[in-house]
């Protein structure tokens, strides 16, 4: 039997299994039956939601302008598949081509799409993070219980984090008029991801409006009182701060335990695949049934020196579902690569921020546009001369442009006029990323490269 053969009868007879009810899973389905596929199609998910959007969840739920079960997402199509949600997968069979669930289930696959995505780290101290006040936001019900809470009048709210969500929840509690705490253990807000220059601005922009804000400190223990309830957080500066609320924001974990065993190239980073999207075992073989997309995979660029990369953006997770859905159904020449370009959009304080392309790659950077005192600018940033990433508060219209300038590898720093400049010069500096092994929240964007560490071959040798 040919290929092209074989994929006219998985097209039409196949079984496809989606394991994650998310974003990326839904997109991938609605994409298989708009390009024909119209075989078995059974989506597997942990909660017992069909999928929803998250962005909200910590912007219009939080503030009580949407409800959390109102984010369900928009449908492009019927997908005429099994659900089956609320029961998590468990395990992988890639011998009998079988997703194992936690209730005992086995459902068998042709082809099988991991779009099980992210969790929110929880406190590390599990006594602790049980506390009543004690909170991550990643789910829809995380996101209804904090805004329940946050409606309740709460004197202050402590944030532990200050990346894009941590931000996030800082500016809803402050726009509820209630006072807020952030505890950032890197030296600004935002500088894992964006760097120290762009970090100060969003430093002055919070204490503005009226956030205590506390860099360079951790948290070092919540403290309950006798009924549980969450009364004072301790600092390892030393201080202790009466919190009603704590919101845990210290980054995201993959999941992935689902596949320890199972021979795939999954770990604490994600799901390693080729630009089509395709699951690499553990001894760098690609697989042709099994693919990831979202937020959970991990796979290179040519325009970010081939580094696989992490990326936890809403775009990704469609782009990335979109192409991995269209190479499971189609014959090799067929196949397609996931180039999209990194970006990523944020507001805080009634400031829009968006990213576009890897900032924390950056080693220079220019204010393209706008100033940094006003607030309102673009930010350029280079990596081995050539334009690398560009980020803007409250100048998004430029993006677009800056977008074409990272695709074409464009000369850094820049080198055509720019039409909004005060002075005719662009002085190139130092975004000041802090030393990636002390610890910061990271960026959105992870670059994952190749750890040795994680190599599993076992290599015997002979004895002749």
């Amino acid at each position: 039997m040919s290929a092209d053969t074989d994929v006219a009868a998985l097209r039409r007879d196949g079984r496809i299994v989606v394991v994650g009810a998310s974003l990326a899973g839904l997109r991938a389905a609605e994409t298989l039956r708009e390009q024909g596929f119209t075989g078995s199609l059974t989506m597997i998910g942990d909660e017992p939601y069909e999928p929803y959007d998250r962005p909200p969840l910590s912007k219009q739920v939080l503030l009580g302008r949407a409800r959390a079960e109102d984010t369900q997402l928009p449908r492009r199509r019927d997908i005429d598949a099994q659900w089956r949600i609320g029961v998590p997968a468990e395990g992988l069979d890639r011998d009998a081509k079988q997703v194992r669930l936690a209730n005992g289930d086995t459902v068998g696959y042709d082809r099988l799409l991991i779009a099980t995505g992210t969790r929110a780290r929880p406190w590390f101290h599990p006594e602790q993070a049980e506390l009543d006040g004690v909170f991550v936001l990643r789910t829809r019900d995380d996101s209804a219980r904090l805004n329940r809470k946050l409606t309740s009048g709460p004197a202050r709210v402590l944030v532990i984090g200050a990346g894009f969500t941590g931000c996030e929840v800082a500016s809803a509690c402050r726009e509820l008029g209630i006072d807020v705490t952030v505890a950032e253990r890197g030296p600004a807000p935002l500088v894992g991801a964006l760097g120290g220059v762009i970090g100060a601005v969003a430093d002055r922009m919070q204490r503005r409006n009226g956030v205590d804000l506390r860099c360079g400190v951790s948290v070092t223990a919540l403290e309950g009182d006798e009924s549980g309830r969450l009364r004072r957080a301790h600092l390892s500066d030393g201080t202790a701060i009466d919190v009603q609320v704590a919101v845990v924001s210290l980054g995201a974990l993959r999941n992935t335990e689902w596949l320890a065993g199972s021979g795939v190239a999954a770990g604490p980073r994600g799901i390693a695949c080729d630009a089509g999207c395709r699951v690499f075992d553990v001894n760098g073989i690609v697989t042709d049934d099994i693919y990831a997309a979202g937020d959970v995979a991990r796979s290179p660029h040519p325009l970010f020196d081939y580094q696989f990369l992490s990326l936890e953006h809403w775009g990704n997770a469609v782009e990335q579902a979109e192409t991995a859905a269209h190479n499971m159904i189609c014959a090799g020449p067929d196949r397609r690569p996931h180039l999209w370009l990194p970006m990523f959009w944020s507001t805080q304080f009634r400031v829009n921020i968006k990213s576009v392309g890897i900032p924390s790659m950056g080693d220079q950077m220019v204010i393209a546009q706008g100033t940094l005192a006003e607030e309102r600018f673009v930010a350029v940033y280079g990596y081995r001369g050539r334009v690398i990433a560009a980020a803007s508060f409250d100048g998004a219209r430029w993006l677009g442009f800056y977008e074409e300038q990272i695709a074409a590898a464009a000369p850094f720093p820049p080198d055509y006029r720019l039409v909004d400049r005060r002075t005719s010069t662009l002085p190139v500096i130092d975004p000041q990323f802090p030393d990636p092994h002390l610890p910061t929240h990271g960026p959105t964007v992870t670059l994952t490269g190749h750890s040795p560490s994680e190599r599993r071959v076992k290599f015997v040798p002979s004895h002749a």
